[in-house]
C-alpha cells in the first residue's frame, strides 16, 4: 500500500515535468534547511539561484509550483517572515492590481488590436521596418503607460496572429480565434517548416517589442514603478526626471533602435526570420473575409473598443487613478457597451494574468528573503566606500548585475534608500546624490533586459500563453536579449562614466 502511494505521489508531483527536475527540486528542499543552519546568507543566495532555475524550466513546469514550494520552505525555516512577504506584496499592490485588471481589460480589446496590427503587418512587408516600428511604438507607449500593459498588448496581438494561422494550417475554418494551440499534430506535415518560420518571425517581433518597453520605460517618471520611487526621493517632477535621465537614456534609445535594425539585417541571435508568403496570404484572406462578414454590430464593437482605448491612454497619461483601477474601468466600459454581461464570458479574461499574479507574489517572498537576510548590503557598503568619481559607474554595474537575478524594483528601492540615507547623514552631497540617482535608475532598467528575472514585463511574457506557442523558452530569451544587453549596458556605462 505504501509503495503504491509512493509511486502515485511520484507520478503526481509536478505533473509531466522531467523526472530529473522533480528530483532536483526535492534535493533543493532537503538541502536548504541544512545550508540555512550553517549560513543564512549563503542559503539566501542559494534560494535565488534555485528560483531562477524554476523560471528557466517554465516550459516544462510552470514556476508557481516549484518556486512556491521553495518560498513556503523559506518562510517555514525562518529565512523570511510571513509579515515580510505580506509587506512586499502590499508595497507592490499597484502592480498586482495592474495584472488583475489591466491585462483583463486588454483581453476585451483584442478584436481591435488584431484588426489594427493585421493591417500594419500586411501593409509593411519589410521585416526591418516592421521590427523598428514594434520597438519604437513599445518604447513610446511604455514611456507614458506601463511596460506590463504594453507587453499584454503585444501578447494579445501575437496570439491573435497565431490563432488565425493555426486554424488554417490545421484545416479549420475562419471564425472565432480562441483555440487550443497545444496540438501541433493537427498541423499538416508539409506546413511544419512554414510554422517554424512563422514562430521565429513572431518571436523576433515580440522580443523587439519587449526590449522597446525597457527603452521607453527608463526615460520617464511613470515608465517603471521604481522610477516614481526614485523621483520621490530626489524631489524631481516629470520634466526634471526626463532631463536628468536624457543624457543617458537618449543615446541608449538610439543605440537600441539601431541594434534592432542591425539584428534584422544580419539575422544574428535568432533574428531575421521573415513572414512566409503563404502565412501572409492566409492573414490577408482572413482580413478580407473578416471585412466582408463584418456586421454593423461588429463595427460598432470596434468603435467602442477604439473609444475606450483613447480613454485608456488619456487616463494613464494624466494619471487619473492607479493603473489597476483604470484597467477595471476599461473592463466595465468594454463589457457594458459591447453587451458582454455573462459571468463566464467575463471570467475568461482573467485566465491569462492570474497565474502570473500568483507567481509574482511568490517572487515577493524571495524578495523578502533578500531583504531579511541583507543579501545586497555588502555590495552597497563597498560601493559607497569607493572614490566619488567611481561611485556612479560602480552603482550602475552593481545595480545591473543584481537586477539581472532579482527584481529591478526591489534593487532600486534598496539602493535609493541607502543613498538617500547617505545624503541625510552627510556622507555625500546633493550633486553626488543626483548623479547616483541617475546611475541607479538606468542601472536597474537597462542591464535587467538580460533575463526575465529583472523585469516583470519579461517574466510576464515568458510565463504567458504565447511563450509555448512560439517556442520562447528562458534560454531562448537569454540568447535573443544578449545583443541588446551588451549594447544597452555598454552605451549606458559610457554615458555614466563620461559624466553625462
Amino acid at each position: 500500500m505504501v509503495s503504491t502511494l509512493s509511486r502515485a505521489f511520484a507520478a503526481n508531483f509536478l505533473g509531466h515535468s522531467a523526472t530529473w527536475y522533480k528530483q532536483l527540486i526535492i534535493a533543493f528542499l532537503i538541502i536548504n534547511p541544512i545550508v540555512f543552519n550553517i549560513s543564512p546568507f549563503i542559503a539566501g543566495w542559494l534560494l535565488i539561484m534555485e528560483f531562477i532555475l524554476t523560471l528557466a524550466m517554465a516550459l516544462k513546469c510552470y514556476p508557481l509550483q516549484p518556486g512556491g514550494l521553495l518560498a513556503i520552505e523559506a518562510v517555514a525555516i525562518g529565512m523570511a517572515s510571513p509579515d515580510a512577504v505580506y509587506a512586499e506584496a502590499i508595497n507592490n499592490f499597484e502592480v498586482i492590481m495592474l495584472l488583475m485588471f489591466m491585462v483583463a481589460g486588454i483581453y476585451f480589446m483584442r478584436d481591435l488590436l488584431l484588426f489594427t496590427f493585421t493591417k500594419i503587418l500586411l501593409s509593411i512587408r519589410s521585416k526591418a521596418i516592421l521590427s523598428f516600428l514594434f520597438a519604437i511604438t513599445a518604447a513610446f507607449l511604455s514611456a507614458f503607460l506601463d511596460a506590463l500593459t504594453v507587453t499584454a498588448v503585444l501578447i494579445s496581438v501575437a496570439v491573435g496572429f497565431y490563432s488565425v494561422y493555426h486554424r488554417v494550417a490545421s484545416g479549420k475554418h475562419f471564425g472565432h480565434t480562441d483555440h487550443d494551440h497545444s496540438h501541433d499534430e493537427e498541423i499538416h506535415v508539409d506546413r511544419r517548416d512554414e510554422l517554424d518560420q512563422f514562430r521565429s518571425f513572431l518571436r523576433s517581433l515580440i522580443m523587439h517589442g519587449a526590449v522597446g518597453t525597457a527603452l521607453g520605460g527608463v526615460c520617464t517618471l511613470v515608465g517603471e514603478p521604481q522610477n516614481l520611487l526614485i523621483a520621490e526621493r530626489a524631489g524631481w517632477d516629470f520634466i526634471e526626471f526626463f532631463w536628468r535621465m536624457a543624457p543617458v537614456t537618449m543615446p541608449v534609445l538610439a543605440a537600441g533602435l539601431i541594434t534592432c535594425v542591425l539584428l534584422e539585417k544580419t539575422g544574428m541571435f535568432s533574428y531575421g526570420a521573415t513572414l512566409p508568403d503563404s502565412v501572409a496570404s492566409t492573414l490577408s484572406d482572413f482580413d478580407d473575409e473578416e471585412d466582408a462578414q463584418r456586421s454593423d454590430k461588429m463595427r460598432m464593437a470596434l468603435v467602442v473598443q477604439a473609444t475606450v482605448g483613447v480613454i485608456l491612454v488619456l487616463s494613464l497619461a494624466f494619471h487619473v487613478a492607479a493603473v489597476g483601477l483604470v484597467g477595471l474601468m476599461v473592463i466595465v466600459l468594454l463589457t457594458a457597451f459591447n453587451g458582454v454581461i455573462e459571468e463566464h464570458r467575463i471570467g475568461h479574461a482573467f485566465e491569462e494574468a492570474l497565474p502570473f499574479t500568483a507567481l509574482l507574489v511568490v517572487f515577493f517572498a524571495v524578495v523578502a528573503v533578500i531583504h531579511e537576510q541583507h543579501l545586497f548590503t555588502p555590495v552597497i557598503t563597498s560601493v559607497l566606500a569607493m572614490d566619488r568619481e567611481l561611485q556612479p559607474i560602480m552603482f550602475f554595474m552593481a545595480n545591473g548585475v543584481l537586477s539581472m537575478i532579482s527584481d529591478n524594483v526591489f534593487v532600486a528601492t534598496v539602493y535609493i534608500n541607502e543613498v538617500a540615507q547617505a545624503l541625510k547623514d552627510g556622507a555625500i552631497d546633493r550633486d553626488q546624490f543626483n548623479v547616483l540617482a541617475v546611475a541607479i535608475n538606468t542601472g536597474t532598467n537597462l542591464p535587467s533586459v538580460a533575463t526575465p528575472n529583472g523585469q516583470a514585463a519579461f517574466l510576464f511574457l515568458l510565463t504567458s500563453a504565447l511563450a509555448p506557442l512560439i517556442r520562447l523558452s528562458y534560454v531562448k530569451m537569454l540568447w535573443m536579449a544578449l545583443p541588446y544587453t551588451i549594447v544597452l549596458s555598454g552605451v549606458g556605462m559610457i554615458a555614466i562614466y563620461t559624466g553625462f
